[in-house]
This record gives C-alpha cells, sequence and structure tokens, in this order.
C-alpha cells in the first residue's frame, strides 16, 4: 500500500514551512511513531535546526559534479531504512546528475510507492501553471518547478499563511537570510507589494483545490486543510462536455498560453489539447528547441499535444475541434496588423469565430504588456 503525502504550502521562504513540518513530526514521534528526516534545509535558521533535535536523519548522499562535492538526498537509503514517516524538505528540487532522478518530487514518488508516508513543502511560485504569473507578479522566474498534479494528488495540503509585514519583519530580524542578504532580499524579492501578490496566489490556489472537489465529511478520501482546519474531500465530477484547445506554436510566448490554458481547463475540470500546424518546411534550430519545450511542458501539466501537417490553420482547427469534442478554443494575442491588412483580410480571431459556430474563442493577454 502506497505512503500518503502531506504536503506544506506557503507564499515565498521563510514563512515557517519547514518548521511546521518538523513540529508535525516531532508530534508523530511523540505518539509512538517510527519518524526519520530524510532531507532538511534549514537555511541557517537557528529556529527551524533546533525543531530537529531528537529526530534521527537518514545521512545525505555526496555526489560530485563539475569539481564541487554537493550533498543529495539518500533515495536508496531512505528506502532500505523504510521509517514510518519521512519528513523530505524542498520538494521543487533539482537534483545533481547521476541520481536516480532529476528532481526531488520524483524521489518522493519512490518513497510513497516504497509504502513510507512522506511530509515535504514548497512555495506556491514553483508550482509549474503559475510559473509565467508568478513571473508577472514579481519581475522573477522561478526555474524550479513541481507539476501542479503532485500537488493535487496529496493527501493532504497545509497552507502556512503569514502576512506580507510579518515576513519582513521576520527577514529584518534575521531568521529567514543571513545579515549579509537581507537589504538586497527586501530590495529585490521581498517587497511588501510582491508578497501581498504571492500570498493571494497562494490562498486563490488553495481555495481551488477545495473549491475542485466537494466536502464529505471523515474518510478515506484526500484532506485539504487551510488555517489548522481539516477538510476531507473527494473529487468533484469532471464538467460535462467541456474540452480547450490551445493553439501554439514553437515560441517562448506559446508556453504563457498554454499554463493559462491548463488552469482555465482545472476549473472546467476538463482536458486541454494543445494544436500546432507546422508548415511545410524545415524546422530552425530554435524552433526545434521550442517545440522541444512544449512537448516538455505539455507532459508535466498532462496536456496533449497535437501537430498537424497544412497552411490553413483555420480549417485544420475546425477540423481538429470538431474530432475532439471542443467547446473552448484559446489563442495568444494576435500580432500587430496595420490598416490595409486589416483591410483586405479579417483577423484570425474574426475567422476563427465565423469558422467554429458554438465554441467560445479566447484572446489570453500578455499580462506584462499593461499599463501601470
Amino acid at each position: 500500500m502506497p505512503g500518503r503525502l502531506k504536503v506544506f504550502l506557503g507564499m515565498a521562504a521563510g514563512v515557517g514551512k519547514t518548521y511546521r513540518m518538523l513540529q508535525e513530526g516531532q508530534a508523530e514521534a511523540e505518539n509512538g511513531r517510527d519518524v526519520a528526516i530524510g532531507y532538511l534545509e534549514p537555511h541557517g535558521r537557528a529556529e527551524t535546526t533546533a525543531q530537529a533535535a531528537g529526530l534521527e536523519v537518514v545521512p545525505r548522499r555526496r555526489v560530485e559534479h563539475r569539481g564541487a562535492l554537493l550533498e543529495e538526498m539518500d533515495l536508496s537509503a531512505i528506502i532500505a531504512r523504510a521509517p514510518e514517516l519521512c519528513l523530505i524538505d524542498e520538494l521543487a528540487h533539482t537534483n545533481a546528475p547521476g541520481l536516480e532522478h532529476d528532481k526531488r518530487y520524483r524521489d518522493v514518488a519512490d518513497v510513497l510507492h516504497a509504502g513510507i508516508d512522506v511530509y515535504s513543502t514548497v512555495n506556491v511560485q514553483h508550482l509549474e501553471s503559475l510559473n509565467d504569473q508568478v513571473a508577472e507578479l514579481t519581475t522573477t522566474r522561478v526555474r524550479e518547478t513541481v507539476p501542479d498534479e503532485v500537488l493535487g494528488d496529496a493527501d493532504e495540503l497545509v497552507l502556512i499563511d503569514l502576512t506580507p509585514e510579518a515576513l519582513i519583519e521576520r527577514l529584518r530580524a534575521g531568521k529567514v537570510y543571513p545579515a549579509a542578504r537581507v537589504e538586497s532580499a527586501l530590495n529585490n524579492f521581498f517587497t511588501l507589494e510582491n508578497l501581498s501578490a504571492l500570498r493571494e496566489v497562494a490562498l486563490r490556489q488553495v481555495a481551488e483545490e477545495v473549491e475542485a472537489r466537494r466536502v464529505l465529511g471523515p474518510s478515506s478520501a484526500p484532506a485539504r486543510r487551510v488555517d489548522g482546519e481539516r477538510v476531507f474531500l473527494d473529487a468533484a465530477p469532471a464538467a460535462i462536455g467541456e474540452r480547450l484547445l490551445a493553439l501554439v506554436e514553437p515560441t517562448p510566448s506559446s508556453q504563457r498560453v498554454v499554463r493559462r490554458a491548463w488552469r482555465s481547463a482545472q476549473r472546467l475540470g476538463t482536458d486541454l489539447d494543445l494544436l500546432w500546424l507546422q508548415p511545410p518546411r524545415e524546422l530552425s534550430d530554435g524552433e526545434t528547441a521550442q517545440l522541444e519545450a512544449l512537448r516538455r511542458l505539455a507532459v508535466v501539466l498532462g496536456a496533449h499535444l497535437l501537430i498537424e501537417q497544412g497552411d490553413d490553420l483555420v480549417a485544420t482547427v475546425r477540423r481538429v475541434a470538431r474530432e475532439r469534442g471542443t467547446t473552448y478554443v484559446l489563442i495568444g494575442e494576435p500580432s500587430h496588423r496595420n490598416a490595409l491588412q486589416r483591410l483586405l483580410r479579417p483577423s484570425l480571431p474574426s475567422r476563427l469565430l465565423a469558422a467554429l459556430p458554438g465554441i467560445d474563442v479566447r484572446i489570453v493577454a500578455d499580462r506584462t504588456r499593461r499599463e501601470g
């Protein structure tokens, strides 16, 4: 029987995710459970380190990479030790090359498969579908991401909430980063505006998790806990007949369209198809690289990437929409067209609306272009 996963979610570093994970781990140990720390990253925070006292720590694995000796979680040692509960920090961590998996969340999946319960931590900005939104809100692009389904599949989700003002106070007091890093952090990522936006995203994420399921009362169903309140939930039935189709190209901007489309699909409880009409020519190296990036993103989000050959986009969309039962078509912002171009040929949204009666067509705006 697989283990159960509890994830402690926060808006940013320093809100207390690891501290709470250790606190609950200590409580489980006091109740007689066999608890071990598989990986802990206290970032030099004395309060967090103290909270780990008395818990067994599985030794880390040392890996040499580019002349440096790195310490990583030892997956095989954890499975061999087989505690009842394993505490594994930083779910979004990228492993050093040469380990069993490239990402820690895949290590956690193996630990769960071995029948071991896991407590883990992650910040909301590491969710793959929120990558663009967080970059737009904070002007900082997060490179380490976790598929949203990892959070969705967790048996329990605990939101560690802290006001932006309280987090900034902790930062100034040296409880988050060393003194030398405080001023830089306050002037960059840890501004009141950024933290307020991230807190709103975290609260909305948990609210959407809860809203996507119907409350049943105590059972074996997955649970969500918000601010200490435990709610047992079961999956709600998917919306009937809805299906999304996003039009993409091998360009960086299409990844933003995909993520926004995926979140729309999640709200509707339905599937997402991605369609690219490949032109009858050889792809450039840049296009090939971007196509592979789209493939990887589709795999991470669980979307279906469809590649069709041809040069008539509207006719292809009409055919694919009929075959896939599409009810929504999402496209990126059309390129700027001068007056003569608009006169000679209708825009793509106009042509799609004419060709797809009964199907909603939505333009995914580039929010980075919004005026202050």
